[in-house]
């Protein structure tokens, strides 16, 4: 059994390999996505990801709104990811705040720099404290 933390990097996983296929116009089926990484079903990783991509303008529109000077496409897909499945966490889930924050942090100290780790935290701040309280 996989804990969140492992399911949270595997749902960063598919939506990078879903964004290069959308990128390059290729045809691709999530499940079998999913399938690839994660041997046995698991609901949370089908409905992060469902969300994430049926709300995909609601989330850029969001962490736009929080950038300063940048947009997340200019982020790299990896980043791009990690800042959607957070703030996806925090608008669209019971996940407690905190952990949803925490948890993206401790994705982009995995997979990015500290620059980047640092505007994800603050993006993610911002929003917990403006959008969701």
């Amino acid at each position: 059994m996989k804990t969140r933390s492992e399911l949270r990097d595997i749902i960063i996983k598919v939506l990078y390999q879903v964004s290069i296929y959308e990128e390059t116009d290729l045809n691709y089926d999530i499940n079998s996505l999913i399938k690839e990484q994660l041997e046995v079903e698991n609901n949370y990783v089908n409905d992060c990801i469902a969300g994430i991509l049926k709300n995909n303008k609601k989330l850029d529109e969001l962490a736009n709104k929080y950038l300063k000077d940048w947009t997340i496409n200019r982020l790299n897909k990896v980043d791009q990811a990690i800042l959607r499945l957070g703030i996806y966490e925090l608008m669209y889930t019971d996940t407690p705040s905190i952990v949803s924050i925490n948890e993206a942090i401790e994705l982009s100290k995995k997979y990015s720099d500290e620059a980047v780790t640092k505007m994800i935290n603050g993006v993610l701040d911002k929003i917990y404290h403006e959008e969701v309280k």
